[in-house]
């Protein structure tokens, strides 16, 4: 009995050592557990700031597919998949230089026919923004330019383009809000395509949510001067969601649209299914 009854006290003490030691434990690893989650969350929040913000000091690969439904007499759907590097350059202790390519690949059906269709490059667009580093709204200026890349007019006017763009952003809090702009102004190019006067206008919405998600509303507004007043604008409106991730030592940032669209000409697209993939590569 007594043997029994040391060997209790025994076990007694050593089950209180381990329940102290486990709390003790504890007690030092869930404050560093809490800050990792923490840090990686304010990191998460950070990259996503930067992937939406146009003249932000992030080198990207953006894969933006819209697929246009309801297009032409016979509600056809149109496909473009648009590639867009972005590469900021530093060019003084407080200035950057962003540069934005966009490779568009065009599937254009045919207008009048129920099957069948045009696929290919489409005309290139290259902007330069110069922009000042950090500050509470960012913004940038410089030119963009249209390359007659197109593989046949159906897919693209084959113009040379100049004109002026902008860009301004503001992430007050969770928020990043903004919008670019740019006119191109056709010079040269196809002779069998018509003039080119064309606003390209994108306001950006977005809020951040915990580890890496977010929700946007980046509609594209197209206004096309040369045509009349009641065929000038394609107008969406709508949103969507998106997350910033890891995927071993790379960073994707990821998201789903849908815009329905307001206001469109004659044979324009009724509605627009976006999916984005984008290859972030942060500093």
């Amino acid at each position: 009995m007594i043997q029994q009854s040391i060997g209790y006290r025994l076990w007694s003490s050593a089950r209180l050592a381990i329940t102290a030691t486990s709390i003790a434990v504890a007690a030092l690893l869930v404050p560093a557990l809490l800050e990792t989650a923490t840090a990686e969350e304010e990191a998460h929040s950070d990259l996503a700031k930067q992937t939406q913000n146009p003249v932000s000091n992030l080198i990207s690969v953006p894969f933006q597919n819209n697929t246009n439904f309801g297009v032409g007499p016979r509600d056809r759907t149109q496909n473009v998949l648009n590639i867009q590097p972005v590469i900021p350059v530093q060019i003084a202790e407080n200035w950057l230089l962003i540069n934005r390519t966009i490779v568009p690949l065009v599937y254009q059906p045919d207008p009048i026919a129920s099957s069948g269709g045009d696929f290919g490059l489409s005309d290139i667009n290259h902007t330069t923004w110069i922009a000042p580093k950090g500050g509470k709204i960012v913004w940038g200026v410089g030119p963009t330019i249209q390359l007659p890349t197109s593989v046949n007019d159906r897919v693209g006017p084959g113009k040379f383009g100049l004109g002026p763009s902008a860009v301004v952003v503001a992430m007050p809090g969770k928020f990043v809000v903004g919008g670019l702009v740019n006119n191109v102004f056709s010079l040269a190019g196809d002779s069998d395509t018509p003039y080119i006067n064309a606003m390209t206008l994108q306001p950006f919405l977005n809020y951040n949510l915990p580890d890496g998600w977010f929700l946007v509303s980046a509609p594209i507004i197209n206004a096309d001067w040369q045509a009349d007043s009641d065929e000038r604008w394609l107008v969406p409106l709508g949103g969507g969601f998106g997350k910033v991730f890891q995927l071993g030592a790379q960073a994707f940032n990821a998201g789903v649209q849908g815009y329905w669209n307001a206001e469109r000409p004659t044979g324009g697209p009724e509605t627009t299914l976006r999916v984005v993939v984008q290859l972030l590569f942060p500093k």
